[in-house]
């Protein structure tokens, strides 16, 4: 059995409220070998990763070229099934941090959403598999050429930059992790 099976099976009974979208993640993968990759025109599985600094005040966020929004940094897996490993080198290439560290080897957040025709890509879905990483804010950052820009945004201002359901349930799951710790 692939690895992240059970990393969704068990997300689903730490989260039941989301065990709808966790299933969906299940179905994909167990009814397209290629969901792992860009063949898998109508879905295909992502990766991100959402990056706290050291006091978890602030998050490192991309204005994404091709979505032109704020967003966590991450991308395709383009063939490879471990989800954690692609969010990782997605967050290196994208943010040139090269001292990231996994706050949990368990799946953060789950999303699936819309991404519209650009160029040559037809309309597809994305279901991204989020994890959350920490770096200090004091390490330089790089924007590549997927982003108009790469920010450290404080929490309480990520609500203004983006009306993205999905930010703003990470935000709060940090914000309750913040209370807890």
């Amino acid at each position: 059995m692939l690895p992240l099976i059970s990393d969704l099976q068990n997300y689903s009974q730490k989260n039941p409220l989301e065990i709808e979208t966790a299933d969906l993640f299940l179905e994909l993968i167990n009814s397209y070998e290629d969901c792992f990759t860009r063949d898998c025109l109508h879905a295909h599985i992502t990766a991100s990763a959402m990056i706290v600094n050291q006091d978890f005040s602030k998050t490192l966020l991309t204005h994404h070229k091709a979505l032109d929004k704020w967003i966590q940094l991450g991308g395709h897996a383009d063939g490879e099934k471990d989800a954690l490993s692609v969010a990782l080198k997605e967050a290196e290439e994208e943010s040139g941090l090269k001292n990231l560290k996994f706050l949990s080897d368990e799946i953060f957040d789950l999303d699936t959403h819309f991404i519209p025709k650009h160029e040559e890509v037809f309309e597809h879905h994305h279901y991204d598999i989020r994890y959350l990483l920490q770096a200090h804010d004091s390490e330089e950052i790089i924007v590549s050429s997927e982003s108009k820009d790469v920010q450290w945004i404080e929490i309480e201002r990520v609500e203004k930059l983006t009306t993205s359901d999905s930010i703003k349930r990470m935000i709060e799951k940090i914000q309750m992790l913040q209370t807890n710790s």
